[in-house]
C-alpha cells in the first residue's frame, strides 16, 4: 500500500509577500516620530543624521545588488530632492500649526497619488479602492482629531508648510515607482538618501538649527533613525516595485497608528478612544483597500479580450 501523497504547504502569492515586506517597513517607519524626539536636534538636522548614518549599509546593500550602485537614474535623484523637501515640511508644519491640521494635511498623501494616477496615467480605481481612500481618509483625521496638542507657533504658514507635505511625498512614491523599472530598491534608495542628506543639511544651516546632539542618547537615536531608514524605506521601495502605487500609499498611513501606540507606551501619551476608532479605520481601510486591487483583477480576467 503506498504512502499517501504530502501535500506541500500553501505558498504565499508574489502580492501578498510585497504586502507583508510593505506592513513590516511601514510600522519600522512609524518609529521615526519618536525617534526624531529624541535626536537632541533640529528638525531638518535629524533628517540628515538620519541620512548619514543610512549611507553606509545602503552602500554595502545596494553594492550587492545585480548591477551594483552604477550611474542613479532621473527618478532616484528626484525622488532624493523630494524626500528631503518631505522631511524639511513635514518637521517644521509640526512645529508651526496643530498636532490635528499637521496630521491630517499630511496624510492627504494617497489622494494625491491616486488622482495622478487616474488623471494622468489613466489608472481608473476601483470603486471599492475609493471607499477604502474615503475610509483611510476619515480615520486618519479621526486620530489628528482626538490628540491634544497646541496650536503652534504660526499655524497659517504651518497649515501651507503641512499641505504641501502631501505634494512632496506623493513625488517621492511616484519617483521612486518609476527608478524601480529599471533598478533595485536599494539603489534607488541610496542614491536618493546620497543627494537629500547635503540638501538637509543646507536647509538646517541656513535656518541656524542645533545640528550636534546633546548627548550619547541623541546620538544613539540619530543611528537608529539611519537604520530605520535603511529598512523601512527600502521595503517602502522594494514594494512599489511590486505594487500600485495608490495602494501603497494607503497601506503606509499605518505609520501614524504605530507612532500613537508608540508614544503612548514610551512617553505614557494619551491614546484617546477617538484615535483608537480612527486607527481601526485605516487598518480596515488597508484591507479593503488590498481586497479592491484582487477585485480589479478578477474583473479585468473575466472580461472579453481583457477589456474592461
Amino acid at each position: 500500500m503506498s504512502a499517501p501523497a504530502q501535500r506541500s504547504p500553501p505558498r504565499l502569492s508574489p502580492r501578498a509577500f510585497a504586502l507583508i515586506i510593505l506592513l513590516i517597513a511601514a510600522c519600522v517607519l512609524g518609529l521615526a516620530p519618536i525617534l526624531v524626539r529624541l535626536t537632541e536636534t533640529g528638525p531638518a538636522a535629524a533628517g540628515f543624521w538620519r541620512f548619514l548614518f543610512a549611507l553606509p549599509l545602503l552602500t554595502i546593500l545596494a553594492a550587492r545588488e545585480p548591477g551594483g550602485i552604477a550611474t542613479p537614474s532621473k527618478w532616484a535623484l528626484l525622488a532624493g530632492l523630494f524626500f528631503a523637501l518631505d522631511l524639511s515640511f513635514w518637521h517644521y508644519g509640526i512645529v508651526m500649526t496643530s498636532v490635528a491640521n499637521a496630521t491630517v494635511l499630511c496624510n492627504l498623501t494617497p489622494v494625491v497619488v491616486t488622482l495622478f494616477g487616474w488623471f494622468v496615467l489613466k489608472e481608473r480605481p476601483h470603486r471599492l479602492f475609493l471607499v477604502a481612500l474615503a475610509l483611510a481618509m476619515g480615520g486618519a483625521f479621526a486620530m489628528a482629531a482626538g490628540a491634544d496638542g497646541g496650536q503652534g507657533t504660526n499655524p497659517p504658514l504651518g497649515d501651507i508648510f503641512s499641505l504641501s507635505v502631501a505634494v512632496w511625498y506623493s513625488g517621492y512614491f511616484l519617483a521612486v515607482k518609476a527608478a524601480r523599472a529599471t533598478a533595485g530598491a536599494m539603489r534607488v534608495t541610496f542614491w536618493a538618501t546620497l543627494l537629500g542628506a547635503p540638501l538637509l543639511l543646507i536647509v538646517a544651516l541656513a535656518l541656524g538649527e542645533d545640528i550636534i546632539p546633546a548627548g550619547p542618547a541623541g546620538w544613539a537615536a540619530c543611528i537608529a533613525m539611519g537604520v530605520m531608514h535603511v529598512f523601512g524605506q527600502g521595503g517602502v521601495a522594494w514594494a512599489l516595485g511590486k505594487l500600485p502605487a495608490s495602494v501603497t500609499a494607503v497601506t503606509i498611513l499605518i505609520q501614524p497608528v504605530v507612532a500613537g501606540l508608540l508614544g503612548w507606551w514610551i512617553f505614557g501619551e494619551t491614546l484617546t478612544p477617538i484615535q483608537a476608532l480612527g486607527g481601526a479605520l485605516v487598518l480596515g481601510a488597508i484591507m479593503m483597500a488590498q481586497r479592491s486591487q484582487r477585485v480589479k483583477t478578477v474583473t479585468a480576467a473575466e472580461a472579453p479580450n481583457g477589456l474592461k
